[in-house]
């Protein structure tokens, strides 16, 4: 592909925290599922020895280390700026990285910390996740102008990490070139939107799914898509996507709505787990590449729907040839649906 950077090292880079994930699968017979009105609750026997089917070891996982390989693949060249400890399961990492063509020159190992790993209790093609982030000394590091690139991502850092994301907005100040692609983790929803509203505002593209975009927007949980569209606009990013599970995803660029279903499958799901950094990944990808938002939407959901048929977050990633080729071969129903905004005060 022509690079739109091609005097530039990288098309993008990718920051957030880094994990290696360790999956254990679980013996339906040996847990239990309650239901509850505040959710479903996993149960497993307290204090007893707790058989499991096995295990599965993915080395660079997390939400930047998935897009970044994801977006690798679909031909970016890709950076990841993340903070690993300097011990063995931190070497493994980058070699895993290595090996999917992601750059890792601004990975900072940290000898006082651990890297950090997640625990995904696996049942069935549902998952719960341990997660743990070490909170490393973060400093954004000085890029050399040759690596400035064209789009930043940034996802999720650790609980004492916002000196880190203020340095990261005052150099997005400092570059008004790059464009900023925005998915919020756990503790950055947590800090509220004001905290990061220097973030918020200067996204070029703000991803989240839909009970991540009633928290964040303080909206209610039965809250309208549109709604909750317009609410994550007024923060000011220029595009704003909420996924919405099986129902798909919706989008917003102005008055401009967009709507794409999940990209039809019989298949059956072998793991979940991925498949929000894989649709992100995609249609970071292709707007990188320059597609419009809504060619780069109906490509998304097809990375999705290949990853949740592979265990793990990378494995079903696809690259760029088999994603045409699913688009081109797609049911006559399926594509992204344009609508405007209704109008204010009516129905």
């Amino acid at each position: 592909m022509a690079h739109l950077t091609d005097r530039q090292r990288f098309d993008l880079i990718c920051v957030g925290d880094t994990a290696t994930d360790i999956y254990i699968a679980l013996d339906p017979e040996r847990v239990r599922i309650r239901t509850e009105p505040q959710g479903q609750w996993l149960m497993v026997p307290f204090g007893a020895k707790v058989p499991f089917e096995r295990t599965l070891t993915v080395e660079a996982g997390g939400n930047a280390a998935n897009v970044a390989v994801g977006c690798a693949r679909l031909e970016l060249r890709t950076a990841l700026a993340s903070y690993l400890g300097a011990d063995q399961l931190g070497r493994e990492m980058l070699s895993a990285l290595h090996g999917e063509g992601v750059d890792t020159s601004l990975v900072r190992l940290d000898r006082k910390s651990p890297t950090n790993q997640h625990f995904v209790l696996w049942l069935g093609d549902e998952r719960t996740i341990l997660v743990h982030h070490v909170d490393y000394d973060y400093q954004w590091p000085h890029l050399r102008p040759s690596e400035v690139p064209a789009w930043l991502y940034l996802s999720s850092v650790g609980t004492h990490a916002h000196a880190y994301e203020e340095q990261i907005a005052d150099w997005l100040e400092e570059n008004p070139s790059v464009r900023l692609a925005f998915e919020p983790g756990t503790h950055q929803i947590e800090e509220g939107a004001a905290a990061l509203g220097r973030l918020y505002r200067r996204a070029s593209l703000l991803l989240c799914n839909r009970d991540e975009a009633a928290t964040i927007t303080g909206t209610g949980g039965d809250s309208e898509v549109d709604v909750l569209l317009s609410a994550l606009l007024d923060l000011g990013p220029r595009i704003v996507v909420v996924t919405d599970s099986v129902a798909g995803a919706y989008a917003a660029e102005g008055a401009e709505r967009y709507h794409v279903p999940s990209y039809p499958d019989a298949e059956p799901i072998v793991d979940r787990t991925g498949a929000g950094d894989a649709f992100s990944a995609t249609l970071l990808a292709y707007l990188v590449r320059g597609l419009t938002l809504e060619e780069a939407l109906a490509r998304a959901p097809i990375n999705a729907m290949s990853v949740v048929h592979a265990p793990g977050t990378q494995a079903g990633l696809l690259r760029d040839h088999q994603i045409s080729s699913y688009l081109a071969s797609a049911p006559s129903g399926y594509g992204v649906r344009v609508t405007h905004a209704p109008l204010a005060g009516r129905s």
